[in-house]
């Protein structure tokens, strides 16, 4: 399994993004044939393989990595033949300097291999004018272009279903979380019970970051992509919604730290403590609400359905030493109140 995962994805590449590659490729090699008679297009054909990647950005910034590493590798191979000539050496020590530039040039890893890479193919292939050093670049140049626009065209790719479903999963869990956290209030809690709570309330913190990261990767893909007015607002609804639930996930999180810092077996009893808890039920209730915004579907359904927390919650003193623990509830309930929007 360990040597298996050192060159296979957990999930294949879409098959639409090994078509365009496919095509990008073809397309490049036959129009840079037919525009720069001479050697094979290969710097073309390698171009537009390289250029075309998950969205039409990655693309851009693919291009533009390809292009600079091209330009600078074929000057260093053809200063490097120049001077030195045309032995099988000559090629060793284009690669040392063509790694050498990039480095004192603080390049990116991907643009310094492909100094060296360039640098390399055009000593191996025998020729080193400056005429032939200007036509790998023109080919390059083409190919890069062409990726561009093949990934462009055919269907640009839009990652807003991910970030749609993390943000839903986000919404989902953390209303499960208050939900939960109220029957604890309600009831006797033993110690692995509260153990649980916490260690399921803890897992809300990478599920708001994975929803971050999908919304982040979904805006991404939308740059410079013919699709974007379809989606753009979409993705804007589903970033105002997890900076609603974000401090939100923060909030349930300490409650429940709380609630199992300062839990003894009679604080199920407290008049205060229930009142808590019908409270966190509406919390559930309007974040639920809140998250029909990732569920198209649901959201037509429920488009009556009204917020829970219509009104203020008035409670009578801790009769007990409790009174630590239902202020730290209370506090970050009125927090969540004014997240929520709440009167």
């Amino acid at each position: 399994m360990g040597i298996t995962a050192t060159f296979r994805a957990t999930k294949r590449v879409p098959i639409l993004q090994v078509a365009k590659a496919s095509v990008a490729t073809i397309a490049a090699w036959l129009i840079a044939a037919w525009l720069i008679p001479g050697p094979l297009p290969v710097f073309a054909a390698i171009a537009a393989l390289l250029v075309v990647q998950p969205s039409v950005n990655q693309s851009l910034g693919k291009a533009i990595e390809r292009s600079i590493g091209v330009i600078l590798g074929v000057i260093i191979a053809t200063g490097t033949s120049l001077a030195f000539g045309q032995n099988t050496w000559i090629i060793l020590l284009a690669i040392v300097v063509a790694m050498l530039v990039a480095w004192a040039l603080k390049m990116t890893p991907g643009t310094s291999n492909q100094v060296a890479i360039s640098a390399m193919l055009v000593l191996a292939l025998g020729a080193s004018s400056p005429e032939y050093a200007l036509d790998r670049v023109l080919e390059t140049l083409i190919g890069a272009a062409i990726g561009i626009i093949v990934n462009a065209l055919i269907v640009p790719p839009v990652a807003v279903a991910p970030a749609r479903a993390e943000v839903a999963l986000l919404g989902g869990e953390l209303a499960a979380s208050a939900d939960r956290l109220a029957r604890a209030l309600e009831q006797p809690q033993s110690a692995p019970q509260r153990e649980s709570l916490m260690i399921e309330a803890r897992l809300l913190r990478p599920m708001r970051d994975a929803a971050d990261a999908a919304i982040a990767a979904g805006e991404e893909s939308l740059t410079l992509n013919p699709r974007r007015s379809a989606h753009r607002d979409e993705l804007v609804a589903l970033r105002d919604l997890l900076e609603l639930l974000g401090p939100i996930v923060t909030q349930v999180i300490g409650m429940t730290r709380a609630f199992a810092d300062h839990y003894d077996d009679g604080l199920h009893r407290e008049p205060a403590v229930r009142a808590i808890a019908e409270q966190l039920r509406r919390v559930a209730h309007d974040v639920r609400l809140a998250a029909r915004v990732a569920e198209p579907e649901a959201a037509a359904a429920a488009a009556d359905e009204t917020p829970a927390l219509t009104s203020a919650l008035v409670i009578s003193p801790p009769t007990s030493s409790h009174w630590i623990l239902i202020g730290s509830l209370m506090e970050d309930l009125r927090r969540i109140r004014e997240e929520l929007g709440a009167a």
